[in-house]
Order: C-alpha cells, then structure tokens, then sequence
C-alpha cells in the first residue's frame, strides 16, 4: 500500500478542485484506507445488526465526494471531515429510509462512547442524535460543526480548531457545552437507555 504524505493528498484535492479528473484518479488510491477506517469508526458505534457494511459506505459516501461541484478542498483534515458528514448523512438516511419513523419502533441505536457523554450514556437512537445536532447547529453553527468533527470524524482538538480556524481552547470548551447540551436533550427525549 502506498502511504501518501499530508502534502500529496492537498496538492491533489487542490488540483481536484481546479477541475483536474487525473487527480481525482490519483486521489482515489491514497485516501481509500482512510475512508475505509472512518467507515469502520462509523458502523462501530452503529447497531450490532445494521445491514449496511463498510465498503458500501464507502463507495456510496465516495460516490456523493465525487459529486460535489462547489467544495474548494483546503487540506486533507477537511476532505476528511466531508468525508465524515456524508458518512453520518448516509447512515441517516438509510435509518430514516429503514422505517424508523417512531422513537422506540425500529431505532437504531448509535453507541455513544466515553469521549461525547457520561459514562453511563451508551446508546442513543441515531436519528434522534441527528434532530438534536441539527437543533444545536441552528442555535450555535460552531458548536455543531465541533460535535461533527471531534465525534463523527474522530478529529483531535487542534485538527478540528484549524479546520475551524478558531483555538484549541474555544473547541475544547465549545466542546465540553455542545456535549452537555446533547445529552440533556436526548436524555429528554427518552433517548437514553441506561447502562
């Protein structure tokens, strides 16, 4: 496998975004492991039984990257964290295309870890979570766009501030009040079940 380094993959979105189709192809290689990782990262915390699997993910999240016309690439942190935002837009998706319409009936069960809630939070109902992040993204757009980085993502603290272009510091405490404020909306909602 070919490792390509941080430089690479920008000159090549770079190019990509000026309308070049070679880097694309010469892209695909070197950000396909990466992708396949996220996806994994994905499905871990999705329901044990979810029919959906991580190269279809992959691909199908591929599939939408390729299509974006309007997306000036800065750096591979931010192809990466698109990446994550299609992955989660189509685990959503196909939740809500599942017939998960009611709370409870059909839920799948997004399985929170220790670095976004209480320890005692385990799971959550994934289209819940998305109600309450789009909630949170329209009253503090920050705030959701660092619950999707660090979380969904899986961004560090500096990564998801330069991506952001704000400090370590206000993501960490935007950090700390976005969890905050997620949790207590879900557990509101009957979203929590426990330990």
């Amino acid at each position: 496998m070919q490792v390509a380094g941080e430089h690479d993959i920008t000159s090549l979105l770079m190019e990509w975004s000026r309308g070049n189709r070679q880097a694309l192809d010469q892209l695909t290689p070197l950000v396909y492991h990466e992708l396949r990782q996220m996806a994994k990262r994905h499905l871990r915390r999705e329901r044990f039984d979810h029919t959906i699997r991580g190269t279809a993910l992959v691909h199908e999240a591929y599939l939408k990257l390729v299509d974006q016309k309007r997306v000036a690439w800065h750096d591979r942190e931010h192809f990466f964290a698109v990446a994550s935002q299609v992955m989660r837009r189509v685990l959503v998706s196909y939740a809500r295309s599942r017939g998960a319409l009611k709370r409870g009936a059909g839920q799948t069960l997004l399985a929170f870890d220790d670095s976004i809630a209480v320890p005692e939070w385990r799971e959550v109902d994934l289209i819940a979570l998305d109600d309450a992040l789009e909630s949170l993204s329209q009253m503090d757009p920050q705030q959701g766009r660092i619950v999707e980085l660090r979380f969904f993502s899986g961004l560090s603290i500096e990564s998801t501030g330069k991506i952001l272009g704000i400090s370590p510091a206000t993501v960490k405490r935007d950090w700390q009040v976005a969890r905050a404020w997620l949790y207590r909306e879900l557990s509101k909602g009957g979203a929590s079940h426990g330990a």
